[in-house]
């Protein structure tokens, strides 16, 4: 029989749903936990942290772990972990003697079910036999995008309906999505990237140049990403003076639309499109978009430029990882872990400085958004430094068989 591998990507789709859900949904109840329980704001801060140093630390260990205990093994128990962590954060801060405490632990289960499916759901679909695989990677990065979508606006929705208070409710709802999932991933077809099923060891991969600047490369599409996904919002409070939801809606929410859009047309129409000068494009609107925010005296065109960022960050993370894999085919378990730990690391330093360089200047968010521009700048030269070596590597190949 057939193996169906339709089943695996809706599995993969939904995980990265999930972890949309796992990173989005806990700061939407920031200011809820502060007057709830009497959290300062500093302590609360805590919460993304952890959660980012996390996956940063699941990103590490899935390199190791993850080929000796097994795909769909490491698989169902992401998805048990974000299910289990998200009904433990309607649970346990009330359990507990220290709310923060109970929060604080629920965010470190559903953060190792996000790092999980953070590292294999690329691997897993690179591993299907599907044709055009840039395409489908782009597409399956799409679904993390839509996902971040629903949850701002559907989490938006419910609060008006059934009032803030009724938060826990929507914490178990969400869980939903990972507990269905379980049984996607229990019985589709999983395949492993690497022929032998092993791949690469570190040491290896770390021997090879086109490896480290894959990981220049990741580490500058996660600052590019995420400096700007999250000081949009308080880039439209500041600029036009919205309020924190419409700010929460202008910004962050309409720059996820734009970089799932991105990655949409590129998983439609990838076969047609040549990756690296797709991938250079949008470097280059990037940089524009940073330099619009940064320098524009209209308030409304520097808006403008962070939503339209999203668009040109959107392939940078998807189309890193098909690059490497397509060149390094046993690069296996670790070369993905490895990926996605450049891109948190990026995701993580990235918005800490410009939010650095921001309150140095007086607070002011444009001269932190001009620093931003050396995430595009660096990681368009990466780009030519790649094709430098792609095109040196091809002569090199030609005078041989000559």
């Amino acid at each position: 029989m057939s193996k169906n591998y339709k089943k695996t990507l809706t599995a993969c789709y939904l995980g990265f749903i999930t972890q949309a859900i796992a990173a989005n949904f806990a700061p939407l109840l920031f200011l809820k936990f502060h007057q709830d329980y009497q959290i300062p704001l500093g302590k609360i801060a805590l919460i993304s942290t952890v959660f980012f140093l996390t996956q940063l630390i699941v990103d590490i260990l899935c390199s190791y772990f993850a080929d000796r205990i097994g795909y769909r093994n490491c698989a169902v128990a992401s998805e048990l972990c974000s299910a289990m962590g998200l009904i433990g954060l309607a649970f346990l801060p009330d359990l507990l003697p220290h709310p923060l405490t109970g929060i604080i632990l629920s965010v470190v289960v559903y953060a190792v079910g996000s790092g999980l499916i953070e590292v294999l759901g690329s691997p897993i679909v690179e591993a299907c036999p599907f044709d055009h695989k840039e395409a489908a990677m782009s597409l399956l990065h799409s679904f993390y995008c839509w996902g971040s979508v629903g949850v701002i606006l559907l989490s938006t929705v419910f609060f008006a309906v059934f009032g803030i208070g009724s938060w826990k409710w929507l914490a178990c709802i969400w869980a939903a999505i990972p507990l269905y999932n379980i049984y996607n991933f229990a019985t589709c077809p999983i395949e492993h990237p690497a022929a032998d099923g092993k791949g690469m060891k570190i040491s290896r991969l770390l021997r090879v140049p086109l490896f480290w600047i894959s990981l220049i490369l990741m580490v500058c599409a996660g600052a590019s990403e995420l400096s700007m996904a999250q000081w949009a919002s308080a880039y439209a409070e500041s600029a036009l003076g919205l309020s924190k939801a419409m700010g929460d809606l202008t910004g962050p929410c309409l720059f996820a639309v734009t970089m799932g859009i991105s990655r949409v047309i590129f998983g439609k129409y990838g076969d047609r499109l040549d990756l690296m000068k797709y991938m250079t494009g949008s470097g280059c609107l990037c940089l524009l978009c940073y330099i619009s925010a940064s320098l524009s005296s209209n308030p409304v065109l520097g808006l403008v430029g962070c939503i339209l960022c999203g668009f040109s960050v959107g392939i940078m993370w998807p189309g890193t990882i098909s690059i490497c894999s397509g060149r390094l085919p046993g690069g296996g378990t670790a070369m993905f872990a490895l990926l996605a730990m450049a891109g948190d690391l990026g995701g993580a330093f990235g918005p800490g400085l410009v939010g650095a360089i921001t309150q140095n200047a007086g607070n002011d968010l444009r001269k932190g958004m001009m620093v931003g521009c050396l995430f595009p700048l660096v990681l368009i030269l990466s780009l030519f430094m790649l094709k430098i070596t792609r095109n040196g590597k091809d002569m090199q190949n030609k005078s041989s068989s000559a």
